[in-house]
């Protein structure tokens, strides 16, 4: 008898995707095809732009729309999940950040509705996955959920996502570039064939983001940022959609989630906590296995950050004031057994996490009053 390997379910992409600079105009037709009583999620900005009047121009669309605030928590998708079933709603249409998009996910899925994502910043891959992240009311992570599927549809409007603050790019590219640093620990030794692939691409990924970002930041809505923008939220959702839940996170974004509940660290965005989150795991490669390389890597990513403005350190966090006692408590839900973490090819316990957090901020410290010197 044969012995079939274990089935494995990927969610790689979704049924379309929609870009271009007046995408959303000619998304329409699609979203016909989809529904035609959407209810449309979004933030108390993104419901606002005055791009979304393409929509509310078609008699054919009964609309209705609301906020998905306080977070991506049960809370919230009990009371969208109420207001689905009242407005009869046929489609959900998320129109915002990853926070907005993963709520709009969930609530399609529990509701076994298509899904519209419509991203406003180029902060995060959220518009193309099939996960969703749940948070407390007050922003401190819990679990992540997997869909069904990846989004019916993606429409990626550049001149939406280009009203939004540079800094939400800032933070996407250190969201993105993640994927090399995570993705190489995990399955970068595969002989998988889609591991392989997935890993490869992260490769390209991380080159394109080093090659094109600054470029991209200084020329909003340029051929540069155009191409850093579908790094960021299409090329980094493909990774993810490749490789599984193998290739998808390892230390980085696990200190993303020990540092969420850390109150002073709430006002940092989610690829800012992630890029700082790269720093410490190359860290403890280096403490605890003497990686040179992984030294070598720290080195270029701070010249990197440096250039582009994502944080090296943990008050650039806002954690300046934090103690020690309270990054354990930090470091240790971050080594809980479940965590993404234990997917570094060593042991990390809480008090070496912690070592790492503080060392790779001191060491950068250290840096900075250097370079000051030598000018």
């Amino acid at each position: 008898m044969t012995n079939h390997p274990t089935l494995i379910s990927l969610s790689i992409a979704p049924g379309r995707v929609l870009r271009g600079n007046h995408a959303l105009t000619e998304g329409i037709e699609y979203i016909l095809k989809l529904g035609q009583r959407p209810l449309i999620i979004g933030g108390e900005h993104s419901l606002a732009l005055s791009q979304l009047h393409v929509l509310f121009d078609r008699p054919e669309l009964e609309i209705a729309q609301i906020s998905y605030t306080p977070d991506c928590c049960e809370t919230s998708l009990d009371r969208l999940i109420q207001a689905t079933s009242a407005h009869q709603a046929d489609l959900i249409i998320g129109i915002g950040g990853g926070k907005c998009l993963d709520t709009a996910k969930l609530v399609a899925h529990r509701c076994q509705l298509p899904i519209v994502t419509i991203p406003t910043t180029g902060a995060t891959c959220a518009a193309w996955t099939a996960l969703s992240n749940i948070y407390s009311e007050s922003g401190a992570f819990l679990y992540d959920v997997s869909l069904a599927q990846c989004p019916d549809l993606l429409i990626l409007d550049y001149g939406i996502v280009a009203t939004a603050p540079s800094r939400m790019l800032v933070a996407g590219i250190g969201d993105a570039i993640a994927k090399w640093y995570e993705a190489s620990v995990s399955s970068g030794h595969s002989s998988q064939t889609l591991l392989i692939a997935a890993v490869q691409q992260a490769r390209v990924l991380r080159d394109i983001l080093f090659q094109k970002s600054a470029a991209a930041i200084a020329d909003p809505g340029g051929a540069d940022w155009q191409e850093v923008v579908d790094a960021t939220v299409l090329l980094a959702g493909v990774i993810g959609g490749l490789g599984g839940a193998q290739c998808r996170t390892v230390a980085a974004h696990a200190v993303h989630n020990g540092l969420t509940h850390l109150p002073g660290s709430h006002h940092a965005l989610h690829g800012e906590k992630v890029a700082y989150g790269i720093l410490v795991q190359l860290r403890l490669q280096e403490m605890l296995q003497g990686d040179q390389l992984a030294a070598t890597a720290r080195a270029q990513l701070l010249d990197f950050y440096t250039e582009i403005g994502l944080p090296k350190t943990l008050a650039d966090l806002g954690l300046s004031e934090i103690t020690i006692s309270q990054l354990h408590h930090g470091a240790t839900l971050a080594c809980q057994a479940d965590s993404d973490l234990h997917r570094l090819p060593f042991a990390v316990v809480p008090e070496q996490l912690v070592a790492a957090m503080v060392s790779t901020t001191i060491i950068e410290r250290m840096a900075e009053v250097e370079r000051v010197n030598d000018r």
